[in-house]
């Protein structure tokens, strides 16, 4: 007997339906309710259970209506349902990653670089239009200490071949010297010509800022992430003046008894809450978004990025450290006037606690990465298959950025967790190597036996439990598509992959299509392309390239 697809609660339908009504009462009515209705196209058989009425839906229409919408929508299957039709068109520009020139690219940074590439991929996916921004730390009195770092320490070859490893040697070797007045004025001397747009000092700057980003670009490949825009706190210099100027005129900017620059921002108008803008000296405080301290460049280029591209959203992507400088950002534009502050998003995620490489600490993300490919490519070594590969070193770094992400988007993103390279990278289990593992056993099933045609497939070979399991399975994508749209978190996405793929191991046990009768085996086929295909959408929005053998 098949077990039933919906189940209706008596008691949640009956008016007054008190905790003192019998069960035999509810049962009574659910046999009369079950009576009464009548079976059609679509529900197959209706019977009563214990105060419920269970409904089993037509196999052979749920198999045909499942298959054949995978099949005409392809990469769209799931984006094209209902739940989005009502939901507008809109221009997302999204600000992600954000590493600081010279220094660390920390782990914080990774988080940041796969979640809001997931957002922008999501975005669309949906048919929004999307602007990718990296906002580079790339200005400040550092760059007064890197510049006297180089002229001491730097080397142009190094700098030529590896930017920002030997970057980070510099100002590692200058800080030790930061303490030192003698080095300290001529830290502040150099900053002073780059503000004053000293040509010397600007060109020597703008190579810094050249090849690291030449080498982020590279990098960014590796992970399959791109930028549409690279910006800076450089290119605010003068706009955060104007921001200045705006805060002055419309009476938002006050001065502490030492003279530190302050806008209130209770509602009392009574300073229980403010936001400290400018030190006592008149510089702007735009070192540290950590300190509760908003800058006039986020704020200018806030400002400038609504003139420039006119969007409906901003969305922020940074650790939860920085959750109450986005707060006050956004208060404090909302204070000025700008209306569409209130359309401004912050998406904050945890920490990432003891990742570290063989050699010890993560310094530079390009570490990370050649630590999970080094890892997986030993991992696959030991297994037969792998010698079959064209590219055994293409195929471990895919596998390994899957195991990485996975292990990273499994839970709330504001969730603090701790890493380990044994369980993201157990074949088994719930992890990015199961994924990619899955689609790539499916896509050998589809080398080996050719692609099914819809048109020859009868459905009614399709009646076994493990193939209802992955058909409903199918039917509910688009469903964890709205809800990771809603809420732009990748969990939701990330369990029902996986649980689809639980679902494709057993039926690709239980179903054979090797030694089966022509019409089952074609029928099977169909059904394990659709659970390739919805699994290869599913993981390019997560950022996941699917692999093909492994």
């Amino acid at each position: 007997r098949h077990v039933a697809n919906f189940q209706l609660s008596i008691a949640s339908v009956i008016e007054n339906s008190s905790s003192d009504c019998l069960a035999q009462d509810l049962h009574l009515q659910a046999q009369q309710l079950a009576e009464r209705l009548k079976c059609d196209s679509v529900v197959s058989e209706i019977s009563a259970g214990p105060g419920t009425v269970n409904f089993t839906i037509n196999r052979e229409l749920l198999a045909k209506t499942v298959l054949q919408q995978v099949w005409k929508d392809g990469s769209e299957y799931g984006v094209k349902s209902e739940l989005f039709s009502t939901v507008p068109r809109e221009k997302a520009v999204i600000e992600f990653s954000s590493p600081n020139i010279a220094k660390k690219f920390h782990i914080g940074h990774l988080r940041s670089t796969i979640i809001g590439n997931f957002i922008a991929n999501l975005k669309v996916a949906l048919g929004h239009e999307v602007v990718r921004i990296n906002y580079l730390g790339d200005w400040g009195m550092q760059f007064g200490l890197l510049g006297v770092g180089f002229q001491s320490f730097g080397n142009k070859e190094k700098l030529k071949s590896s930017p920002l490893q030997h970057l980070f040697e510099v100002y590692v070797q200058i800080n030790k010297a930061a303490e030192d007045e003698n080095t300290k004025k001529l830290a502040k001397d150099f900053f002073r010509k780059l503000e004053e747009h000293d040509e010397q000092t600007l060109s020597i700057w703008k190579q810094f800022r050249d090849l690291s980003i030449e080498e982020y670009v590279r990098i960014y490949k590796r992970l399959g992430v791109h930028f549409d825009e690279y910006s800076g706190e450089s290119f605010y210099q003068e706009k955060a003046q104007e921001v200045l100027k705006m805060l002055e005129d419309k009476g938002l900017l006050q001065k502490t008894v030492k003279g530190t620059g302050i806008v209130d921002l209770s509602e009392k108008k009574d300073l229980s809450t403010f936001s400290t803008v400018m030190r006592s000296d008149g510089t702007s405080l735009y070192i540290t978004r950590q300190f509760l301290i908003i800058s006039f460049r986020d704020l200018a280029a806030a400002i400038d990025r609504m003139n420039k591209h006119s969007c409906d959203t901003m969305i922020y992507v940074t650790d939860k450290s920085q959750s109450n400088h986005f707060q006050h950002l956004f208060q404090i534009l909302e204070l000025m006037g700008y209306d569409w502050a209130k359309r401004c998003q912050h998406v904050s995620f945890g920490l990432i606690q003891g990742m570290k490489t063989r050699r010890g600490e993560v310094i530079f993300l390009e570490d990370v990465l050649n630590e999970v490919r080094s890892r997986m490519l030993q991992n696959m070594t030991s297994t037969k298959t792998t010698k079959e590969i064209k590219d055994p070193v293409e195929t471990a770094e895919k596998v390994g950025l899957a195991a990485l992400i996975i292990q990273d988007f499994r839970g709330l993103l504001s969730s603090d967790y701790q890493f380990s390279w044994d369980r993201a990278l157990q074949s088994r289990g719930d992890t990015g190597v199961f994924l990619q593992y899955t689609h790539a056993r499916l896509h050998s099933l589809e080398q080996m036996h050719g692609n099914a045609e819809l048109t020859d497939v009868n459905v009614a070979c399709l009646q076994e439990p493990d193939a209802i399991s992955v058909l409903q399975h199918l039917l509910r994508y688009d469903e964890v598509l709205y809800r990771s749209s809603q809420d732009l978190q990748p969990k939701h996405i990330v369990s029902y992959l996986l649980t689809l793929s639980h679902l494709a191991a057993v039926a690709h046990k239980t179903l054979p299509v090797k030694g089966s009768a022509p019409e089952v085996a074609q029928a099977r086929l169909c059904l394990f392309q659709a659970a390739r295909s919805v699994l290869a959408n599913g993981m390019k929005l997560l950022g996941i390239t699917p692999v093909t053998r492994m």
